[in-house]
């Protein structure tokens, strides 16, 4: 002890000064080594440091993703985007982060497993898988993967795998097109919905199971034709009647739907029904909404609707179409039938 004490009473005091400052610039040099490593990789995310051992924990992690606002229709309330097998569709993303070496794969809506191979990002266009169903779009990159949430993608069964009036033993029946030229060609496919599907949420007031035929048939999975277009259109009425409420918190505008999707076969059977109803394309649906708050569906809410949908269709020409309002006696309730055919059309019931 006494040789050590008298060693450090012999160093300078600039050499005491330096032994005590060593430690502190040592962490000050780490410090700058691991700043130039960090400003390096941010010119150069992908190098050969970061896929070394020590290089990894720089590496970045898959990006922040959401849908582009342009990705819910014109409403911004449209939680479903369609696509026929393996076809390439626009799915609008928001990426925050990393986008090399990106990839995507699809996971089937109440699945955790990948629906297919992963593949490259480029842009906005993706491929849908090659199978029929709901999916979710996923982020890949090496073994990390990421759920994108907020935007489901429908995959269609073409039309033409319906033979005769049965499409996968559920009967659809025949759409006049099929039969006399000129008519109105039938949908280019159809949701194909499992009873786990049933609430799945396809606008941000409207779910699967709104437009599931009432025909009584009883098999899964069973068969829809849903128009996009229709869909914007209701959320854009909802949100016409919603800026009259000043917000929806004032007033509870849940949808009652009435009548979606009528394969032609069940059409043909209900009553005072047109024969061309455009409900066999997906393209209408009945419903009745509490319009003024009232806690109860009466003629005057339904006339709230219509005035609703003729300021829609003023305001978004592209979405013009039929138009009936449902107040007689004959009807057990009032409700509003809204198309969006393409011309107008107005009636009473």
């Amino acid at each position: 002890m006494d040789v050590t004490v008298r060693d450090r009473r012999r160093l300078s005091p600039k050499e005491a000064i330096f032994r005590r400052r060593k430690p502190a610039m040592l962490v000050t040099l780490v410090l700058l080594v691991a700043a130039t490593v960090g400003a390096f990789q941010f010119q150069s995310p992908v190098s050969s440091f970061a896929m070394k051992p020590f290089g990894i924990f720089l590496t970045a992690s898959l990006p922040a993703a959401f849908p582009s606002a342009t990705a819910f229709g014109t409403s911004g309330g449209v939680l479903l985007r369609f696509a026929m097998p393996a076809e390439r569709v626009a799915f609008p993303l928001d990426l925050r982060g990393d986008r090399t070496a990106l990839s995507y794969d699809w996971v089937r809506v109440g699945d955790s497993t990948s629906a297919g191979p992963a593949r490259l990002l480029q842009g906005d266009n993706v491929q849908a898988p090659a199978m029929a169903g709901f999916y979710r779009l996923a982020l890949v990159r090496g073994d990390q993967r990421k759920i994108v949430e907020g935007l489901t993608l429908a995959v269609l069964v073409p039309f033409e795998e319906k033979n005769g009036t049965m499409l996968k033993g559920y009967r659809i029946g025949t759409y006049l097109g099929e039969k006399i030229a000129g008519k109105q060609e039938p949908p280019d496919g159809f949701l194909e919905i499992t009873e786990r599907d049933v609430d799945l949420p396809i606008s941000r007031h409207l779910r699967v199971g709104d437009f599931l035929s009432h025909d009584g048939q009883q098999t899964w999975p069973r068969y829809a034709a849903v128009s996009p277009k229709l869909l914007d259109k209701i959320e854009l009425v909802v949100s016409e009647i919603t800026r009259w409420h000043g917000s929806e918190a004032k007033v509870n505008l849940v949808l009652d739907v009435k009548s979606g999707f009528r394969a032609p076969d069940y059409n043909r059977k209900v009553r005072r029904a047109a024969r061309d109803s455009q409900h066999q394309y997906g393209d209408a649906a009945d419903i009745a909404m509490d319009a003024n708050g009232d806690g109860r569906y009466s003629a005057i809410d339904s006339r709230m609707v219509g005035l609703a949908v003729e300021i829609v269709e003023l305001k978004h020409p592209h979405l013009v179409g039929g138009l009936g309002v449902y107040t007689s006696g004959h009807t057990r309730t009032t409700y509003v039938h809204i198309d969006a055919r393409g011309k107008r059309a107005r009636w009473r019931g």
